[in-house]
């Protein structure tokens, strides 16, 4: 099983890994995009040496860009190496998914090819993924997905930071940047070629049928979407023209895709984001409609292509599909908040949901009232201020005092929602709060101890199907670790709570079947009750603590009967 601490690493190496792609487009050349990528490995993945070798027209690789050491730079950059060596480096390596790795006892055969490298001798490996000085890893780059389409280049990198051959994670993590570093190449190139072709559009009337041929062939045959849209009129945002990857990509003829603007096609959610989306040089990440009626996630890039005669006429926007990207940055922060057995919430975002509806101030304190009057004290000083007499105009409702002659907390014109606990006399108020049920599995060791860890996981999925299932949507289930969960249960007063613990242990007695066998576990709840001015941690504790008095309150024998 995952440690507790693995999620965490793996969200700050997706944070650096989000932060190094978006870096990749503002890069304004080609030169600064392999600039970029050759920094990104430094920077983002945890490698001291990088270097990105771009093919040539003749098909031979040259060094573009290298990163983390003057030495390397000056030796290597601009050297160019021969396809033919390229080829033998990639067809003799061993294949991590999408990389090729050469081991130092393998690569002494390379040492005198013409490939320009930059290594130095090393003792032998200590341990078996212990990282050697002439260890080779690559990172090939495909014109398409899954090393698909023809070689862009190969991105090669040393010296990783911790000493170690990276893991699955790091290799995944490489693997999904060489893939976004492709398309932030291409993409370079063809905004060079669009740039030149607008330059001279705007600059050469006289080579004015040789300049829209060449924009008409970058446009139609280019490997990711475009479309030429009005600018002004009645016609403001319709497409004027498009281009086949996009009409492949919406799955609409070019005919049909000249009845549509952006604002047509554009998921309902993502209206807010388009309109707020410039003409000049405006970027947005968005879902566009597909003719079956499903969304695939785009990033719009526009500018404006100006008519000589009358201004700018004509919106064009480059359309990147980048459905592959969002699905991973799903994937990966779902497996980071998530526990890996089960599918349930993980500790970490169990405390973030918590945490996100608790507040330090506790609801009806002397800093509540404090905050109120120093309120209602500043909206009387501005008006005052502002000429606003009694019988004057007021102060919109939504004024924060913050805003006027004194800083002082929001009190009530903040939007917070304070949460309340009942109270802890034994008769029910009526009051409802959020509940929180900390659940510990009875007999489960033994289960664990006696049939091995296989059954043992079988039967924490089970039980985490049946708490779900007893729930209702809104409420949260989620893992602990070990065999502990707890369940998040808004609106609910004691009784209700008291009612839904005894649901969900005679949810759990039942059998569970694992390979043909029946075991059973029961289980003890605790219920706690969260409250601003609590922090999560405190309401856990609370939830636990009950959770062991009610466990010691019946005997060994009725706690595993439920």
């Amino acid at each position: 099983m995952e440690t507790e601490s693995e999620p965490y690493v793996r969200l700050a190496t997706l944070r650096q890994l989000h932060q190094v792609v978006a870096e990749l487009n503002t890069a304004r050349s080609l030169a600064d995009t392999l600039q970029t990528v050759a920094d990104g490995v430094i920077t983002g993945l945890g490698y001291e040496l990088a270097a990105v070798n771009l093919v040539r027209p003749d098909g031979d690789l040259v060094v573009a860009a290298v990163a983390g050491s003057a030495g390397a730079e000056a030796l290597m950059a601009g050297r160019v190496g021969s396809r033919g060596s390229w080829d033998r480096r990639l067809n003799m390596a061993e294949r991590w998914g999408g990389l090729c790795f050469i081991p130092h006892t393998e690569g002494w055969v390379l040492d005198d090819d013409d490939v320009p490298q930059w290594h130095a001798a090393g003792p032998e490996p200590r341990f078996p993924d212990e990282w050697h000085p002439r260890d080779r890893l690559f990172a090939p780059m495909y014109t398409a997905a899954n090393g698909g389409g023809e070689l862009l280049g190969v991105i090669s990198v040393d010296k990783p930071r911790n000493g170690r051959r990276p893991g699955a994670w790091g290799q995944e993590a490489l693997q999904m940047y060489a893939f976004q570093s492709a398309i932030a190449i291409s993409n370079a190139r063809l905004r060079a070629n669009m740039q030149r072709a607008l330059v001279r559009l705007e600059r050469e009337q006289q080579a004015l049928r040789a300049s829209e041929e060449s924009f008409r062939q970058a446009f139609e045959y280019a490997p990711s979407g475009m479309a030429i849209a009005e600018m002004g009129g009645d016609q403001h945002g319709r497409l004027h023209r498009t281009n086949d990857a996009l009409c492949r990509l919406l799955g609409r003829p070019a005919s049909a895709m000249r009845r549509y603007s952006f604002s047509d096609l554009v998921h309902p959610e993502d209206i807010g984001t388009l309109l707020r989306t410039s003409a000049e040089g405006g970027r947005a990440e968005l879902r566009l409609a597909r003719r079956d009626g499903t969304y695939v996630w785009v990033s719009l890039r526009n500018s404006v292509v100006a008519d000589t005669a009358d201004g700018p006429r004509f919106l064009l926007t480059h359309v990147e599909d980048i459905e592959e990207r969002k699905r991973h940055e799903l994937q990966l922060a779902h497996r980071a908040s998530h526990d890996a057995l089960t599918g349930l919430p993980n500790s970490a975002e169990l405390r973030a949901r918590l945490g996100a509806r608790l507040c330090s101030r506790p609801p009806g304190s002397d800093a509540d009232a404090y905050a109120s009057a120093a309120s209602a004290a500043s909206v009387a000083a501005f008006q005052e201020a502002h000429g606003f007499g009694t019988d004057g105009p007021e102060v919109f409702d939504g004024y924060d005092a913050a805003d006027g002659p004194e800083r002082v907390p929001a009190g009530p014109y903040d939007h917070h929602v304070h949460v309340i606990a009942p109270s802890d006399g034994p008769e029910d108020d009526g009051a409802k709060g959020l509940a929180v049920l900390f659940c510990d599995l009875d007999g489960f060791k033994s289960i664990n101890d006696r049939f091995g860890h296989h059954t043992g996981d079988a039967v924490l999925i089970e039980v985490a199907r049946r708490l779900t299932n007893g729930v209702r949507d809104g409420d949260t289930v989620a893992r602990l670790g070990g065999d502990e969960f707890v369940v998040l249960a808004d609106g609910l007063g004691k009784a209700d709570a008291q009612d839904l613990a005894v649901r969900l242990r005679n949810g759990i007695i039942p059998p569970i079947r694992v390979d043909g066998r029946g075991v059973r576990v029961g289980a003890s709840f605790g219920i706690g009750w969260a409250a601003c001015g609590m922090s999560a941690e405190e309401v856990l504790q609370s939830a636990d603590q009950r959770m062991y008095v009610e466990k010691r309150s019946r005997s060994k024998a009725s706690r595993r009967a439920g």
